[in-house]
């Protein structure tokens, strides 16, 4: 499998591309929005950037590495030819659903259809396929180039076959594939998502300030950075949203957003994409009294 298209531009989406491209793979990145393109290209160029000042790549590894993706407003034409299709787009089901269907219908009968999915559940996006076979997930953990882990996520349906393809081609990338069966939040999110809300009950009820439940799990627990400060780097409304696939698919009380990151985001106050969530990104000073107004 050589041929790769990726589904959506975005944060996930560019770094799925840059890391297969990285390793000499065709990549057919496609996205509705030119200037969303445009952005990913630039974002790939300042990624090898990095790169290069770190040593750890060639100005001409970068230059391969760009040559090595094309662009495409159009999903028909970007996915010909694909050996496997990557949807990156956003944490939405019913768009999920709607992708599905199209590559489906589109896609070469050999390609295997992959989702970047955090949470939404890969036997529910194949049963829109008529190749649930050839669904599954590949959950690549942000930023894309560096982080090693794969979720590779067995759906009902999944064959071995596509399974064993897919655990292997993880590995020709460098990453650390692991092997999940399909039930709400998979591992990662299923573990990391409470301990978020638990972070963000504690500040709502007015147990400790933002910097300090922070400072506890980074110093206490050896954790690189705070619950609190990394929901604002996913994205308050991306925890929200896999909060409550986890709620509706356990109908566990346990899993119950908190009220206060409920109404973080209907306010707008979404983390570092909107410079604001927990901590001010504008001004880069600390904002518990935005936290605290919602409580």
């Amino acid at each position: 499998m050589k041929n790769i298209t990726v589904i959506g531009a975005g944060t996930m989406g560019n770094g799925i591309a840059h890391v297969f491209a990285q390793n000499n793979f065709n990549v057919n990145l496609v996205d509705i929005s030119q200037p969303a393109l445009d952005k990913a290209l630039e974002t790939i160029g300042k990624n090898l950037d990095r790169m290069i000042a770190r040593e750890s790549i060639s100005e001409e590894d970068k230059t391969q590495t760009l040559n090595q993706i094309k662009t495409y407003t159009s999903m028909e034409e970007g996915i010909q030819n694909a050996d496997l299709i990557v949807e990156a787009a956003t944490e939405n089901l019913n768009l999920k659903l709607k992708i599905f269907s199209e590559l489906d219908q589109k896609a070469p009968e050999s390609a295997i259809l992959a989702t970047n999915t955090s949470s939404i559940s890969i036997t529910q996006i194949a049963a829109e396929t008529k190749r649930p076979d050839k669904v599954i997930g590949m959950h690549f953990m942000n930023p894309v180039p560096i982080m090693k882990l794969v979720e590779v996520i067995r759906g009902y349906n999944t064959s071995d076959e596509v399974m064993e393809k897919i655990m292997e081609m993880s590995k020709t990338l460098g990453k650390v594939p692991v092997e999940v069966n399909d039930y709400p939040g998979f591992i990662a999110n299923r573990i990391l998502m409470p301990m978020i809300n638990e972070a963000i009950y504690s500040l709502y009820e007015g147990v400790a300030g933002v910097e300090e439940i922070d400072t506890v799990m980074k110093l206490g627990m050896a954790h690189p950075m705070g619950p609190l400060q990394l929901a604002d780097f996913i994205g308050l409304d991306v925890c929200l949203s896999i909060l409550n696939v986890l709620y509706d698919g356990f109908k566990n009380p346990k899993y119950a957003p908190c009220p206060l990151l409920v109404n973080m985001v209907m306010a707008g106050k979404k983390g570092v994409k909107s410079g604001e969530g927990f901590y001010d990104y504008s001004e880069s000073k600390k904002a518990e009294k935005v936290a605290a107004q919602f409580t």
